[in-house]
């Protein structure tokens, strides 16, 4: 369920890596308080440049709620999107489209990472809201990770979606920064 390049992460490895300590903090605290946080169907909502941590602080957060034996889902907004597509194919026997969608509704912790990342279409947004609606209306969690800010997200994936992330999540956490991942190739 945690990628192999997350397995390992940590608040101390992502303390040390500089991470803003409000951000940091925030982020300790919902992973702290993981069971009452999805119980209650909150989120959390991080935003900011490429390579800043995001999707490392939002590991910390699905992982926390894996050793508390919670249900998690982690899709890159891409792969999430191919996913669903397949299951248009599916035949006799193969997940079908709304058994994957029931399936990753009712998760207690959905992941999504790099929201903004796909290709605006119609159909993107129809899934977005349906998988976004869905989450809201029966108080399922949701991490989200996104480089576009508020209004950027808007354009690309509808103002209804973005309003029920909110609801969700709360106010985005803003991760800007260097791009870490350049940094340690630099280092090399």
């Amino acid at each position: 369920m945690i990628p192999r390049r997350f397995r390992d992460v940590s608040f101390e490895l992502a303390e040390n890596d500089g991470i803003a300590p409000a951000v940091l903090d925030a982020v300790r605290e919902f992973a702290d308080q993981v069971e009452d946080r999805l119980d209650s169907g909150k989120g959390l909502w991080l935003m900011g440049d490429v390579g800043t941590g995001k999707t490392t602080l939002a590991m910390l957060v699905s992982k926390a709620a894996a050793e508390a034996g919670r249900t998690v889902a982690i899709y890159s907004l891409p792969r999430l999107l191919a996913r669903i597509r397949r299951t248009y194919d599916a035949e006799a026997g193969e997940q079908s489209y709304i058994e994957f969608f029931e399936r990753l509704t009712g998760v207690d912790l959905a992941h999504l990472d790099d929201l903004g990342a796909e290709n605006r279409t119609e159909w993107v947004i129809e899934q977005l809201y349906a998988l976004v609606n869905e989450r809201y209306e029966s108080q399922r969690s949701l991490v989200v990770t996104t480089n576009l800010d508020q209004g950027d997200l808007e354009e690309q994936i509808g103002e209804r979606v973005v309003s029920r992330l909110v609801e969700i999540c709360g106010d985005p956490l803003p991760i800007f920064d260097d791009d870490r991942r350049l940094r340690v190739s630099a280092e090399v």
